[in-house]
């Protein structure tokens, strides 16, 4: 496959194996930093590989993002859109607010409602427990992808019981799955940087794989390119791959590039902040290297990198495009590029202009609905 490339006999011996079988970490470190021509072959067997696994469809879920609250007790450096209390731009929606935002949703064809928001200071597990059952009575249904693990962590301490119980208690409330928000990255160093006041790696993997055992899958996520170096990412990926090979409990992981015009951390002076486009590229092909067809489903946000470039990131080894989102206030001000709203037909657009199949999706992957 690889002859007369102009590739390192290291590089051609890893992407020959990626072929067969999962990479090493180390073998993704050297991937990660290749330089020059080498970046194509990569491409190439990325993409080569999940038409293997996965073929050529791309999925969508059509979703409308619900952000309940902007006011965060977390303050993270990356984060644009937190708010405090006393902010004259601060707003918790009421419950009326919340049903007119889901209604339009509907009206629309909306299969999932991601249920998210800043991390409020007292609330309970109740308090999460109003919001599922205000929307699961409206629209039994639509899905909801809801929360984060530090909010159900600090709810749960509000409350006094453990994590289990209050995954427990939200299952039953009606969240369907749970985002993979809070990961960002998973080590500790870079956290105590960026996001100090989150759960800790330790911590994240532990709710997480509750909140697997409990029945509740969801996402996994990385968002890079702040602080971390390469070889953060992938020991990342490799948690990730771990977990999964644990719980089987994720159902996509999705790589998510670090919007750096308005985030605190850059207003603060660190210019260099920010992922390259080719490292966008080889994060998504060393992501389906590592992770193959254990998390088959590989996502590009393109309200994080814009729908030209997310269209050509899918040619990276990636298979999904999110949801048409119907907004997504956090993304928004972080200055997303192509804005927070996309329709099923411009999404089909994109996919087939690749010669690749558009299909509708349910949240988990186990139903699929042609677009006509």
């Amino acid at each position: 496959m690889f002859d007369k490339l102009p590739i390192s006999s290291k590089t051609e011996r890893i992407l020959t194996k990626s072929l067969d079988e999962s990479i090493t970490v180390e073998e993704a470190n050297h991937l990660m930093n290749i330089k020059g021509p080498e970046l194509y072959p990569l491409l190439a067997t990325a993409d080569f590989l999940r038409h293997k696994l996965v073929g050529d469809n791309v999925s969508f879920i059509n979703n409308c993002n619900i952000n309940f609250t902007n006011i965060c007790t977390v303050r993270c450096s990356f984060c644009a859109f937190g708010k405090d209390a006393d902010d004259p731009d601060a707003y918790i929606l009421n419950d009326e607010q919340i049903l007119a935002k889901a209604e339009g949703a509907v009206a629309n064809g909306a299969r999932e409602f991601t249920l998210m928001g800043g991390v409020l200071k007292d609330a309970d597990i109740d308090y999460y427990v109003h919001l599922l059952t205000l929307l699961k009575d409206a629209h039994p249904d639509v899905a909801i992808h809801g929360f984060s693990p530090t909010m159900v962590r600090d709810a749960c301490r509000v409350s006094g019981i453990d994590i289990a119980e209050g995954f427990e208690i939200l299952k039953n409330a009606g969240l369907d799955t749970l985002p993979g928000t809070a990961a960002e990255i998973l080590t500790d160093r870079s956290r105590e940087i960026i996001c100090p006041q989150k759960v800790s790696v330790a911590e994240w993997i532990d709710i997480v794989k509750t909140a697997h055992e409990v029945g509740i899958p969801g996402s996994a996520t990385i968002m890079y390119g702040h602080v971390e170096t390469l070889e953060e990412r992938v020991e990342h990926i490799n948690i990730i791959k771990q977990i999964q090979e644990d719980t089987g409990g994720f159902t996509e992981f999705i790589p998510m590039t670090f919007m750096r015009e308005y985030a605190p951390i850059f207003l603060e002076g660190q210019s260099d902040l920010g992922a390259t486009g080719t490292q966008d590229l080889k994060l998504y092909a060393v992501s389906r290297l590592m992770l193959r067809d254990i998390i088959p489903n590989i996502q590009v946000s393109w309200v994080k990198l814009g729908f030209r470039f997310a269209q050509v990131v899918l040619t990276a080894g990636a298979n999904d495009l999110g949801g048409t989102l119907g907004g997504d206030e956090l993304s928004e001000a972080s200055g997303a590029p192509d804005g927070v709203d996309a329709s099923i037909e411009f999404l089909s657009r994109m996919v087939k202009d690749l010669d690749r199949n558009p299909i509708e999706r349910n949240s988990i992957y186990t139903e699929f609905y042609p677009i006509e």
